[in-house]
């Protein structure tokens, strides 16, 4: 049974940075795509940033973060980290740390990911930008 367990949130000032993290556990395979979902109040969930872990696929952001965010992963230690730079009050929302079991490989992404594609989620952290 897969865990995903999210660290990092907070509140800052527009212009700052914070980094979120997410420790994974019980994964059955080796190569899983990771990331980052949020959700602001009154809005739908938006795919942030997603990656592979261990290759099958180029790593997807959100235009509205692209340039300021950067995902990374450590897999010696199971984490996925979410560097967010430049941050501004429209990056305020909820921060879901997502992950899917084997999931096939791709060459690109043709379209945003899709909430539904994810079966594991943490239980979210909150970014405030003010």
């Amino acid at each position: 049974h897969v865990q995903l367990v999210e660290s990092g949130g907070g509140s800052v000032q527009a212009g700052g940075s914070l980094t979120l993290s997410c420790l994974a556990s019980g994964f059955t395979y080796a190569k899983n795509l990771m990331g980052w979902f949020r959700q602001a109040p009154g809005k739908e969930r938006e795919g942030v940033a997603i990656i592979y872990t261990n290759g099958g696929g180029p790593t997807y952001y959100a235009d509205s973060v692209k340039g300021r965010f950067t995902i990374s992963q450590d897999n010696g230690k199971n984490t996925v980290y979410l560097q967010m730079n430049s941050l501004k009050p429209e990056d305020t929302a909820m921060y879901y740390c997502v992950a899917e079991e084997n999931s096939p490989d791709r060459v690109k992404w043709n379209s945003p990911p899709v909430s539904g594609d994810f079966g594991y989620w943490g239980q979210g952290t909150q970014v405030t930008v003010s």
